[in-house]
């Protein structure tokens, strides 16, 4: 017997989604598990955790560990869960929910802690748990955090806020309005030190560094344990406000916490990368200035080529092939390259020709990828899912499923 049925919508705000879809949400994550399935089986991790692992390409990385390679694994993530019938939570807290149903349903354990990764409390908690209750050791960490902000771990009363700003120079070009389907002309202001330290503290290293020392003091990496944290650097057209800019100075830092890490990791055979992306469609690329333009010329030349992936298209050739294959794409400084379809030449020499040819008349058209990037987007909050055209949920029933 149905329980009390709730309306559901799209809404926007600008590029910020304000309404979800939980049923779209399930199918999304049966969508990827079936992708995975259909690549086959390879042999990767067995106990995973993944720091950041509700959406995108945090979620990614947890399915293919569980589908791809019958792993057990650990979320964190911070997802607000349902608050009333007008708030029915976020994305990846139904993305939680729905991964844990599939993941048990094929004998494997996923475990969800819902908090605040940066804080000592969930460490602790996420410690005890592997210690007691999920065999003692783990021999993978992937880490994709996005944040807002972190509190100082040393002094509660200091916040640090992240900031999307290019450093010594104010840019200015398009980007695009998703709500109202508006191509706008954006500036952006050059960052203050502050503000680029700030940045630093939040999306570099740091708190990478502090779960791999306090998981390897208490002795629970395995021998062998591996470790990534995703990066991204881009095209040069992107490079004033990500690549030499906040997020990337941020970027920098987490690439020394790289070198850091795997000097304690050594003496366990240990392995600490990190993997470069390529662009996507996440909660956090829409809101970068001016990055969607470039999104929608690369996703039409890459849709041309039969290049273009999907998260979890990237994650799973990055893992199946690289860290635990035998198609390992390593740059002069280390780092794994998964994003090299992306860098290609011809890719970049047509993405940006197209860029040049793009104008608030002709965005909205056949000329771009601006159809696929609108839907990609839609879809991490559940609306626009193939096979998924509800437009009401069973409240009484969805609230009951715990994550």
């Amino acid at each position: 017997m149905a329980g009390k049925m709730v309306k559901i919508s799209e809404k926007l705000k600008g590029n910020v989604a304000r309404s979800v879809n939980p049923y779209g949400c399930r199918q999304e994550v049966l969508n990827q598990i079936d992708y995975v399935k259909k690549q086959g089986h390879y042999n990767g991790a067995k106990k995973a955790l993944v720091i950041g692992g509700s959406s995108s390409y945090g979620l990614a990385s947890r399915i293919t560990q569980a589908f791809g390679s019958g792993a057990d694994t650990i979320c964190v993530a911070y997802e607000r869960p349902v608050k009333d019938e007008t708030m029915l939570g976020t994305a990846g807290w139904w993305n939680n929910i729905y991964f844990k149903q599939e993941a048990e349903k094929a004998g494997l354990i996923a475990k969800n802690f819902n908090g605040d990764a940066f804080t000592k409390e969930i460490k602790q908690q996420v410690l005890d748990y592997i210690k007691n209750e999920f065999g003692g050791q783990i021999d993978l960490l992937v880490y994709s955090v996005a944040a807002p902000k972190r509190v100082n771990p040393e002094n509660p009363d200091e916040v640090w806020r992240s900031q999307i700003k290019p450093i010594g120079k104010s840019v200015t070009g398009y980007n695009i309005n998703l709500e109202k389907n508006e191509l706008f002309e954006q500036s952006i202001d050059s960052a203050t030190q502050e503000e680029v330290d700030a940045t630093i503290h939040v999306m570099g290293g740091e708190d990478w560094e502090l779960w791999v020392s306090m998981l390897k003091e208490a002795g629970v990496l395995a021998d062998g344990f591996k470790t990534i944290l995703y990066s991204y650097i881009g095209a040069p057209v992107t490079y004033d406000f990500y690549h030499e800019g906040t997020l990337g100075k941020a970027k920098d830092a987490a690439e020394e916490s790289s070198h850091k890490i795997q000097k304690t990791i050594d003496d366990i055979n240990g392995k600490a990368w990190i993997s470069v992306s390529k662009a996507v469609t996440t909660k956090a690329s829409v809101v970068i200035p001016i990055f969607p333009l470039y999104c929608i010329a690369l996703y039409k030349v890459m849709q041309e080529k039969g290049t273009h992936e999907t998260p979890i298209m990237h994650k799973d050739r990055l893992f199946r092939d690289m860290v635990y294959g035998n198609k390992p794409e390593i740059d002069d400084r280390g780092r794994l390259r998964p994003d090299a379809w992306e860098q290609d030449e011809d890719t970049q020499k047509k993405t940006v020709a197209l860029m040049q040819q793009i104008t608030p008349e002709n965005f909205n058209s056949d000329l771009t990828g601006y159809a696929t990037f609108r839907k990609e987007f839609l879809q991490i909050n559940g609306f626009e899912v193939d096979g998924v055209d509800n437009d009401t949920v069973d409240y009484d029933e969805i609230t009951k499923l715990e994550p």
